[in-house]
């Protein structure tokens, strides 16, 4: 059996205070085994499961969900992805030491689930919480030579409520230094106050030394001690000098203090994801034994009844989305490419926040928002002491939730992009006497080691929680759905303003038009699909005008954050029961990252510095012709005319709120108060489909045309058409071994239309300096194979995603129509450079 060996070489080291080591090492190479007999070579971060097969008896549970309001219990085909996640697994790897550092720490950045880590066949530690990063001191197990570290995974049957993935998911460091060193964790940067002419930061830093081992007085009078030094250096994006400071006596339990005042900073927005660089250097007699580099973002926070939402002094209102933590395709294994695409397809629409539902963010995400600009809410828990699934994280609760709430804290609270901690979602604690001392706790946690920041959690009791008093301990009282609460519900918060925390609930298939269009709530089909024209919520939720309205007409609300930004796999509501249903519905984008119809409902609302022109559906309705085919325009235009083939269909112009308004609709009810949907939305309902060209052009407030969009009936398939995303914006990717390309691919007629009902099965081949990762369509009922390289159109795209070798190069990625051999392959290069 072959391993390949991480090597660290390491200095001799003395025993003194003033050792000079310090090396961070990503163990990204590892062996894999189900069982501990067959083993193969995989890269960390690496997720088990997501090759499939998909089959409807992993963790097939026969539940009622009580958040979607049923009573009786039913069988789940889909409820957690349809995976083979449910398990053991096992990784080991092997480093190599060329002596013994003095301090040594593994640091998982989450492993999923209940992890226990091994040196060289002794216990050095365990997590339970899969979602959590958490660190293991391992000096005491380390020999000169070959180490073996090997971490034991367990993922229990009904222990979650949606895929979550399986295996070392996030990245896993070696960290090594001398015996007096940073603590990881122990450094806290904060602002505390910032205009445009002059900003305050102040930076908190934790020493562990055996200097410190002494209490009190006597270990800030040790002599070794006072030999210590910790200077900061702030610096800008160029990396010139800003300020500096020197710590020149340490407290007691090694802490040093250290203050900036920046002259006209640049400070950190969403629209300006500015970051400064503060380098921390500990110095014993003047020599430097240990650094720490972290990014700084200058920016202020406040939250209050006169202002609601203030970012740097500014009022805003979060417009902000969900997201769960698999990467469709890709799984839960966490890539920097995949979180920046998620991150920019979001920006594009104009959300400027991310609800981590329902648990810990990865550092790599975190570290995306703050260079890309998004504010987050970072989540904690979607169960306290009383359980949602049978092996859920109640499990835990008592012994770990401290633990769990202190390691996220200390993990993240240096991210700029970070605006408020969430402790929770929809527990069923909530509304008691014992859930809201709970609350009270947690929160404090927060406070104690982040005092910059508030917090909040998502409540879907509503009229309990404002009875109990739960909702009114809370920093940021947030409510999940429950609009018909809010105008009441706020007069009982002496908060003075309340979060949308989860909003909509819309559900849809990108491509798919059912007819008629009904406004409904828990509507099903025999395919298995929702209706693409937006107009389907759930039984608890609504649909995005009645959201829009509460932002708009209520002063008091602070934004919202709609369920969710992207499809995810699992939770396939509302077809639970329904196989081979997979992955939900709720995604403003589907699956594949390929935005849906209401992608462009939400930028007409959201993007205000971009016009948006989106018209829907299709127009390829073969065998409709005559029929009533409705059609709808995105736009924040407020007028528009619609054309079929030249005839115009009439000249519509939006509702305002004086004409419809939040107080006049009745958000459990999707159907009543149609007139809602013409706020936000032009509607012409009776269109009669016939063949050839559908024109919208669209009109400021003044009457002027501004623009047009034209769709056309396409002719028979030509050619495959592909676009190509990179982060880089450039169409070529770094050779680093891990940089992705997202291939869309389409079928088209001779004049470049879009075939958007093809469903031709395509295949895949890639050659060169890189390889084949990964395929999705975005269609929830498909159980062909993500790592698989053939998938069907739905419809009419797909999207191909390939990875670059760690040598420079190019990717030869070969499409072909295995359905329509009149189709000619085509070829996309990438460069790997």
């Amino acid at each position: 059996m072959q391993f390949r060996i991480l090597t660290v070489y390491l200095a001799l080291l003395s025993l003194s205070l003033t050792a000079q080591v310090h090396h961070e090492e990503l163990l990204d190479s590892w062996q894999f085994s189900r069982d501990k007999v067959n083993w193969q070579q995989v890269s960390v971060p690496h997720d088990w499961a997501i090759g499939g097969p998909f089959d409807k008896k992993w963790d097939m549970q026969v539940v009622a969900i009580e958040q979607n309001g049923e009573k009786t219990k039913s069988e789940k085909t889909g409820r957690t992805g349809a995976l083979p996640w449910i398990g053991e697994g096992h990784y080991k790897t092997t480093v190599e030491m060329a002596s013994l550092p003095e301090y040594a720490e593994l640091l998982f950045d989450g492993a999923m689930s209940e992890p226990t880590v091994y040196v060289n066949g002794k216990k050095a530690g365990y997590w339970a919480y899969g979602y959590n990063a958490f660190r293991i001191d391992v000096a005491p197990y380390l020999v000169v030579g070959k180490n073996e570290i090997s971490v034991d995974l367990l993922n229990m049957e009904q222990s979650s409520r949606w895929y979550p993935g399986a295996g070392l998911y996030r990245p896993v460091k070696l960290i090594t230094g001398g015996s007096s060193h940073f603590d990881i964790w122990g450094t806290y940067i904060r602002t505390l106050s910032a205009t445009p002419e002059r900003a305050g930061i102040a930076v908190t830093a934790k020493v562990v030394s055996p200097a410190f081992q002494a209490k009190g007085k006597e270990a800030s009078e040790n002599g070794a001690a006072k030999k210590m030094t910790v200077h900061m250096t702030l610096t800008d994006a160029a990396g010139n000098a800003v300020a500096s400071c020197d710590a020149k006596q340490l407290e007691g339990d090694g802490t040093a203090r250290g203050h900036f005042m920046v002259d006209r900073p640049k400070l950190w927005s969403p629209e300006t994801p500015y970051l400064y660089n503060i380098r921390l250097q500990l110095l014993v007699d003047g020599k430097v034994v240990d650094e720490q580099e972290k990014k700084v973002g200058v920016r202020t926070l406040s939250f209050s009844a006169e202002c609601g939402f203030e970012l740097n002094g500014q009022p805003r209102k979060f417009k902000g989305v969900c997201l769960h933590h698999d990467l469709g395709p890709l799984g839960a294994a966490v890539n920097k490419a995949a979180l920046i695409r998620q991150v920019k397809i979001l920006k594009d629409m104009g959300c400027d926040a991310i609800r981590t539902s329902h648990n810990m963010p990865s550092t790599m995400q975190m570290d995306v928002c703050d260079s890309l600009g998004m504010m987050v809410m970072a989540e904690s828990f979607d169960m306290w002491r009383y359980a949602k699934c049978e092996n859920g994280y109640s499990r835990f609760f008592d012994e770990w939730a401290d633990r769990d709430m202190e390691n996220l804290v200390l993990n993240h609270r240096n991210h700029p992009s970070l605006v408020m901690w969430s402790i929770g979602n929809e527990v069923p604690d909530q509304s008691s006497i014992e859930g809201r001392r709970e609350a009270v706790h947690l929160q404090e946690i927060c406070h104690r080691l982040d005092p910059s920041r508030l917090v909040t959690q998502g409540l879907d009791r509503v009229e309990e929680d404002l009875q109990s008093g739960f909702a009114q301990v809370m920093d940021i009282p947030g409510f999940n759905y429950r609009l018909r609460c809010y105008v009441y519900g706020f007069k009982q918060l002496p908060q003075g303003f309340l979060l949308g925390s989860e909003t909509a609930s819309t559900i849809s298939s990108r491509g798919v038009y059912k007819f008629p269009v009904e406004y409904s709530n828990n509507k099903t089909y025999d395919d298995g699909q929702c209706n693409g024209y937006d107009s389907e919520c759930c039984s608890w939720s609504n649909l995005p005008e009645d959201d829009f309205m509460a932002m708009d007409d209520l002063p008091y609300t602070i934004g919202q954050f709609v369920w969710t930004g992207f499809d995810y796999l699992g939770e396939p509501t509302p077809y639970d029961g329904y196989w081979p249903s997979r992955s939900s519905y709720f995604g403003i984008c589907d699956l594949a990252g390929l935005p849906k119809d209401r992608y462009y409902l939400y930028r007409s609302v959201w993007n205000t510095d971009e016009h948006t022109i989106h018209l829907l559906p299709h127009w390829n309705w073969t065998g409709h012709e005559g029929e009533v085919i409705p059609v709808y325009c995105y736009t924040d235009y407020p007028t528009a005319e619609l054309f079929v083939n030249g005839k115009s269909q009439g000249k519509i112009t939006k509702l305002g709120p004086d004409k419809v308004s939040f107080t006049q609709v009745n958000p459990d009810n999707p159907a009543a108060n149609q007139e809602r949907y013409d706020r936000y939305r032009l509607r012409w309902n009776n269109v009669v489909y016939e063949p050839g060209e559908l024109r919208v052009v669209v009109y400021d407030e003044q009457g002027k045309a501004q623009g047009e969009k034209t769709l056309k009936t396409p002719g028979r398939a030509a050619s495959l058409k592909t676009e190509v995303w990179t982060q880089n914006g450039r169409g070529s990717l770094k050779a680093d071994g891990d940089d992705l390309a997202y291939v869309t691919v389409s079928l088209v007629d001779k004049n470049g239309e879009e075939i958007a009902n093809a469903t031709d099965q395509l295949s895949f081949e890639v050659k060169g300096a890189g390889k084949f990762k990964a395929v999705c369509n975005g269609d929830a009922t498909s159980v062909e194979s993500f790592t698989s390289p053939t998938m069907k159109l739905f419809s009419g795209k797909l999207v191909v995603t390939v990875q670059a070798a760690d040598t420079q190069g190019q990717i030869r990625l070969k499409i072909i129509d295995k359905t329509n051999k009149r189709i000619k392959p085509k070829t996309v290069v990438i460069g790997v450079e």
